[in-house]
């Protein structure tokens, strides 16, 4: 039977070493954003912009006019707010029409969209409602169909995509109360016993779990002289005995989302539910999360388009001093970055989508970057449009409505997207995990020469092999087509995007001589630089953003839609991104990063708690995480299946 799990006790160094083992060591396939952060502007791979089958258009848009038109009637955005819960008749709707199929094959009774039309979906229905776009997304996206579609045996496929097509709802469970983005710790156990494993532990943020019937969990299996042991992944039915679903938790935003905390208690798996070898499961998390990632970028294109709207029609329709606030230069400015800044979130989230649906580039970069920009930059866009809207920005829909106004949530949107810069990965982790990625070429070829653990003749090794790849390398980042005038001559149509262009050339260059510098001067201790490492990314997000919008606004153009304002688009988005660029080149090496860490340890050495007198803490007792001990349940089962 069962061992009561204990939570392992890891160094920072063994902590690294499990992400480093999980994370995919080849590149099998080229890569535009790895290669823009190795200094090669590899244009030719995103431009002409790469487009979808005919038949995949057809079928794509088919369901669009479907889900618009159920959105349209059947979803109330109110009612889901103040009830805090999508009513079982909209769940139940959605299995109808085939929206919890949209990314499974149709050999499984999915409808087989392509990741660009499952994000259109998903932008569609999380501008009807968030918290609907949201357990779309968590059930196919992260939740079972996606790891089996990679990973899965043929059996698995056939048992469980059936159901998940058209009736099961799934989640994905790894986050515990004391496991974050340090997957090393995890304490939930799966013990071996037979033809079964018998797992462990409680699971924390659990989106969807409070009514799904199938869950992915993340477990550790102990080594063990016939198992190889390691964080693994299975397929479990909610209906397990042993399963206690414990509390449904309530958030700032996304009211109608249900998010729990689930706790196994010798819970029996069958082996055959096991996806992939043991030890496989956070490489299976990764990489399920390569495309997954994409669905919150579109949920932040669906926002900013609605930010636009109500940015458009309320500044139009609101006048101060004799004529439209719109018109007055410091509201201008805000719907101005709003339209150019939704243009380009749309042009990225488009052009990651159609390169996974392709399948000819290797793209875990790109949907990083994808998923951090979106997050943050979407956040950005509904502030700015609550200070445009004033007063009644701050106000809710259902107050503005009940005193005769027009309901608009704005301030409900502000709250729904912020969770968009933590989940799946939180900005801090993001910059982490899309730097190592980034810097991969330099640790391949370098990589021993600052490993303490390496030895001598393994350094001398690596000293000659980087020699090799550096001195190739470093030459190419003195000139390029960005000091060209004539370069991206192709992109000029009234409106020139080729300077921007130009400008991601030479910046892409001088990105990677900046990475080279630094690596030569901390070495070792690059990884504890976080700040430049995070600004290093924030430029390659924003030279990846520019790039996006300037090959969407000619593909626009040759098709004949609306060619002229896309590049006019294009061209505000870029001349603002580029301010962004040049602020962040110059806090690369002009911050306040060590400064600010004396100013941390003085904080945690309480120093300044002279600073917190005079005010008074509204905060309960209780402990800081809550204590995950095995054990059976002692609370009532919340879990709610929709049927």
């Amino acid at each position: 039977m069962s061992a009561a799990p204990t939570r392992p006790t890891v160094t920072e160094r063994e902590a690294r070493q499990v992400a480093e083992a999980a994370r995919e060591q080849d590149w099998r396939k080229p890569s535009f954003a790895k290669e823009l952060f190795l200094g090669r502007f590899r244009l030719d791979l995103i431009h002409p912009h790469p487009l979808p089958a005919d038949d995949d258009v057809q079928r794509g848009e088919e369901f669009l006019a479907k889900l618009r038109d159920f959105c349209e009637t059947k979803i109330d955005s109110a009612r889901i707010e103040r009830d805090a819960q999508i009513p079982d008749e909209v769940i139940d709707g959605l299995k109808e029409i085939g929206a919890l199929g949209m990314k499974i094959d149709t050999k499984y009774g999915g409808l087989g969209l392509t990741q660009v039309y499952y994000n259109k979906a998903l932008a569609l229905a999380g501008s009807a409602c968030p918290a609907v776009g949201v357990l779309l997304s968590a059930h196919q996206s992260i939740g079972v169909p996606q790891p089996l579609k990679l990973f899965g045996t043929q059996e698995q496929k056939e048992r469980f995509l059936p159901r998940c097509a058209r009736t099961d709802i799934s989640a994905f469970l790894l986050t515990e109360p004391d496991v974050g983005s340090d997957p090393a710790r995890l304490a939930t156990t799966a013990v071996p016993d037979g033809d079964d494993y018998v797992l462990d532990g409680v699971k924390l943020w659990t989106t969807n779990g409070v009514v799904a019937d199938l869950l992915v969990v993340m477990a550790r299996v102990p080594k063990s002289e016939d198992h190889k042991g390691g964080i693994t992944a299975f397929v479990v039915e909610t209906n397990s005995p042993g399963i206690t679903v414990e509390n449904r938790n309530a958030f700032m935003g996304l009211r109608g989302i249900e998010n729990g905390v689930t706790r196994f208690h010798q819970v029996r798996v069958p082996a055959a539910n096991r996806i992939g070898p043991e030890g496989a499961g956070l490489k299976i998390a990764l990489t399920t999360l390569n495309t997954g990632r994409l669905s919150l970028p579109a949920s932040c294109v669906g926002a900013g388009k609605w930010c636009l709207k109500i940015a458009r029609e309320w500044s139009a329709a609101r006048e101060q001093w004799g004529k439209p606030i719109a018109e007055h230069e410091a509201v201008g400015a805000k719907i101005s970055f709003i339209a150019a800044t939704t243009f380009a979130l749309e042009a990225v989230t488009d052009l990651a989508s159609q390169m996974a649906d392709e399948d000819r580039n290797d793209i875990r970069i790109e949907g990083a970057l994808a998923k951090l920009y979106a997050s943050e930059m979407a956040w950005q866009m509904a502030d700015e449009l609550v200070q445009i809207r004033g007063g009644r920005g701050f106000e809710t829909a259902e107050s503005l409505r009940a005193r005769g106004e027009r309901g608009v949530p704005a301030e409900q949107v502000l709250r729904d997207l912020r969770i968009n810069r933590i989940f799946e990965g939180s900005t801090e982790i993001m910059h982490l995990l899309i730097a190592r990625e980034a810097v991969d070429a330099h640790l391949s070829v370098a990589g021993d020469l600052i490993d303490p653990d390496k030895t001598l003749q393994d350094k001398a090794k690596a000293g000659a092999n980087a020699g090799v790849f550096y001195a190739k390398w470093l030459p190419k980042l003195v000139a390029g087509p960005g000091q060209l005038p004539s370069s991206y001559g192709e992109f000029k149509h009234g409106i020139d995007l080729s300077p921007h262009l130009r400008f991601v050339e030479r910046h892409a260059r001088k990105l990677a001589r900046s990475t080279f510098y630094a690596m030569s001067r901390w070495q070792g201790r690059m990884e504890t630089k976080q700040g430049f490492l995070g600004r290093v990314v924030d430029i390659g997000a924003e030279l990846f953003a520019m790039s996006a919008a300037c090959v969407r606004a000619e593909l626009l153009r040759r098709r004949g839609e609306n060619g002229r304002e896309a590049y006019q688009l294009a061209d505000a988005f870029c001349r603002q991104a580029r301010i962004r660029v040049d602020e962040l080149f110059g806090r690369l090496w002009t911050n306040t990063d060590d400064l600010d860490r004396q100013v941390v340890k003085g904080v945690l050495a309480g120093r300044y708690e002279w600073l917190e007198h005079g005010v008074i803490d509204p905060s309960s007792e209780g402990p800081w995480i809550a204590d995950a001990t095995p054990g059976p349940s002692q609370r009532e089962n919340v879990h709610r299946p929709v049927r």
